[in-house]
């Protein structure tokens, strides 16, 4: 058994082709809107079960949110959020026994090749990169709900040659958060998924891989952490006022 770098396709609905990890894609989005609906389901004022978990989840995101744009709190957190929980959940979902181990074999090119049933969701650049588009897209969409239209386009476009120079340059810089954003998380869970592939195949199977899916939970937090807050930076410094 190997991880392939492209993500293996099951089946076609229609002309859209379902790979393994765009299903797992589909149950994590399940297990986080269902938990949201329980949770909120029955709220009292004295939270208990699954309201209390997710009171201690959200008030952990926002007062984090607040200590860096306390003004802008109540709008980013809901979207710093769903960020750092829904990578965070992909993560953990892709250390699950069976993921990358239950599937089938097809032939491909004359050869039987093993199609893993789901897959890591951020094991997949796909996914990554459409994280950070949509990270990108909500930046800049708050950026003129905060500065308007006007004052939007003067941060990267000025009459004077020195501040157009600059601009163009934040444009650049803007394009580039893309690859910085998706291949920083791609890079490190494909790194960890095959780390506990090649792991698991050895001698030993049932303890080398021990420490190493320790690692991986830490690994999987850290990087939804570091996600989440690099699109809160992002976000607070394109909605600041700039003042030359």
């Amino acid at each position: 058994m190997e991880v392939t770098l492209a993500a293996e396709k099951l089946f076609n609905i229609g002309a859209l082709p379902v790979t393994n990890s765009l299903l797992t894609t589909w149950i994590v989005t399940i297990v986080l809107i269902s938990f949201a609906i329980l949770a909120t389901k029955k709220v009292t004022a004295v939270p208990k079960g699954l309201q209390n978990v997710a009171e201690i989840m959200i008030e952990a995101i926002q007062d984090l949110v607040s200590s860096i744009a306390p003004d802008k709190a109540k709008i980013f957190t809901p979207i710093i959020a769903s960020f750092f929980f829904f990578i965070l959940f992909g993560n953990y979902f892709g250390l699950l026994p069976g993921v990358g181990t239950i599937g089938f074999h097809m032939e491909e090119h004359g050869e039987k090749v093993f199609v893993p049933l789901f897959r890591s969701i951020n094991s997949d650049l796909n996914t990554t990169a459409a994280l950070a588009i949509v990270s990108l897209i909500a930046t800049h969409f708050l950026a003129i709900r905060y500065l308007g239209l006007l004052h939007y386009i003067q941060k990267f476009i000025s009459l004077n040659p020195i501040f157009l120079f600059v601009g163009l340059l934040e444009l650049i810089g803007e394009a580039t958060k893309i690859l910085s954003l998706s291949f920083r998380l791609f890079g490190n869970i494909f790194a960890g998924e095959v780390l506990l592939t090649t792991a698991s195949t050895k001698l030993f199977a049932f303890l080398i891989p021990i420490p190493f899916y320790f690692l991986e939970i830490l690994v999987g937090f850290v990087q939804a952490l570091i996600f989440a807050m690099l699109t809160l930076v992002f976000m607070t410094i394109l909605t600041a006022k700039s003042e030359h």
